[in-house]
């Protein structure tokens, strides 16, 4: 069965970015809920828990189509959450190396970029999350998502390295329907160690 992973730091490790009350409602109670009701639709066609979540969400049309939704709805929910928490750290560091040459070589800049992720991360409508991915070809591009989707379920073949959640959920309590206010915020905890080796890891598999 999917298991949640620990959190990599305490509820309160991101004030003041994040409130501990949100962390703690946000991981507990709803991506916790994603993967009991992950688990409950794949106990229906149980062949699924030998298949990596990766590949469940990058092959959704050979799910029952019984559990499909289901399946997108909280696999979704699950990967994309866990993607989450491990982006961000108390000790966030800016992007450097290979990853902020690509970043600058895109955007011109690293406020640049910064710009042009937040912008598109403000104006997702309604809720989904809005991501940074390398693309088959190397390059970089930012995209949203609705729902619980994400550059696993979209078909283009997009490798995720960053991802920022915009459903209220993760911000609401603190900055209430500011959602550029939180943007900015998380933008200080994401860390730029962790992303780059997630773009090191996509660029290796090419």
């Amino acid at each position: 069965m999917f298991t949640q992973a620990p959190l990599p730091y305490g509820y309160d490790a991101l004030e003041p970015y994040i409130d501990a009350q949100t962390m703690e409602i946000h991981y507990s109670k709803h991506h916790a809920g994603y993967v009991a009701k992950l688990n409950a639709a794949i106990e229906k066609h149980p062949e699924l828990f030998e298949k990596s979540l990766e590949w469940i969400l990058t092959h959704l049309s050979e799910v029952p189509e019984d559990i499909r939704t289901a399946v997108l709805n909280n696999g979704g929910g699950h990967y994309n959450h866990d993607f989450f928490w491990k982006v961000m750290s108390p000790e966030a560091k800016d992007a450097s190396g290979t990853l902020k040459e690509a970043i600058e070589k895109k955007w011109g800049s690293m406020e640049a970029f910064k710009d042009d992720f937040s912008e598109k991360a403000a104006t997702k409508f309604a809720s989904g999350w809005a991501w940074l991915s390398v693309t088959p070809e190397g390059k970089l591009e930012i995209s949203t998502s609705d729902g619980h989707e994400s550059p696993l379920t979209d078909g283009k073949g997009w490798t995720p390295i960053m991802v920022i959640d915009v459903w209220e959920h993760a911000y609401y309590l603190k900055y209430q329907n500011r959602r550029p206010d939180f943007i900015k915020a998380w933008l200080e905890i994401a860390c730029g160690d962790k992303v780059q080796a997630h773009y090191d890891a996509a660029i290796a598999k090419m």
